[in-house]
């Protein structure tokens, strides 16, 4: 089996899945591209519909003998099973349904509103060239925002507090237990790749949440998280934004 994982700095998705990938022991050849310049579109597989209509916006694209997979959980859920070491799901199906709807949250609320926040405070800039390739109308057109400088208000201040209730979420689901599922799973690593970058643009929402600031430390404390942060090419890969999911349009 051959497997390629093509991934930006690791923040957000590419935080998720690296770190998975390096938990499960799974070999695989690590190909670095600048998903802040929109280099993922410049792939071979960039117009195959799983990758240009991925629901993640710009993340990391792994490919398995010639098929591509994007979405981070969904990668790292593949990776839990083709992997070794302890699993990063529960046995038991309420309880692995827990962490899916977990990670479904970060993935419809929180990621959007962590995407949207961190391109305000750290635009990417994409080739002009690359954005012409999208194949998704959605993510070209919030590309063409962000290059033009358009983050309306009323979007800024809902995120915020969409980050701000995540970790409230957090810090109530910490008490008495050192990870979110009890054990260490996905959704810890999920939520932690989505909310590390937002603790110096939003440090209201982090202010006095104690339980939540010691298990970030925890994350950053293990092995695999440390290896995948060790493959930074820029000093501060909280800092490293590019489009993420569409915000919700419902609330």
């Amino acid at each position: 089996m051959s497997m390629t994982l093509y991934h930006g700095e690791p923040n957000g998705p590419s935080l998720t899945v690296l770190a998975t990938l390096f938990a499960k022991q799974v070999p695989a050849q690590l190909v670095h591209i600048d998903l802040a310049a929109g280099a993922r579109h410049a792939l071979a597989c960039a117009q195959e519909p799983l990758v240009a209509m991925s629901i993640e916006g710009e993340g990391p694209v792994l490919v398995v003998d010639e098929e591509p997979m994007t979405d981070s959980v969904f990668i790292a859920c593949y990776l839990d099973d083709v992997g070794q070491g302890p699993p990063l799901r529960p046995a038991d199906p309420y309880e692995r349904w827990q962490m899916m709807t977990w990670c479904r949250q970060m993935i419809e609320r929180t990621a959007p509103a962590a995407a949207f926040l961190g391109c305000n405070a750290h635009p990417p800039k994409a080739n002009p060239a690359m954005l012409a390739k999208i194949g998704s109308a959605d993510l070209r057109w919030r590309w063409e925002m962000i290059g033009a400088g358009v983050f309306a208000d009323d979007k800024l201040a809902d995120s915020r507090t969409k980050v701000a209730a995540a970790v409230e979420k957090i810090e109530a689901r910490l008490a008495g237990r050192n990870w979110l599922m009890g054990e260490f799973t996905i959704a810890d690593l999920e939520s932690y790749a989505w909310l590390a970058g937002m603790v110096k643009v939003v440090p209201e929402g982090f202010a006095g949440k104690k339980l939540t600031m010691a298990w970030m430390q925890r994350l950053k404390g293990r092995s695999a998280v440390d290896k995948a942060l060790a493959l930074a090419r820029v000093a501060d890969p909280t800092a490293y934004w590019a489009p993420g999911p569409e915000i919700n349009r419902w609330g």
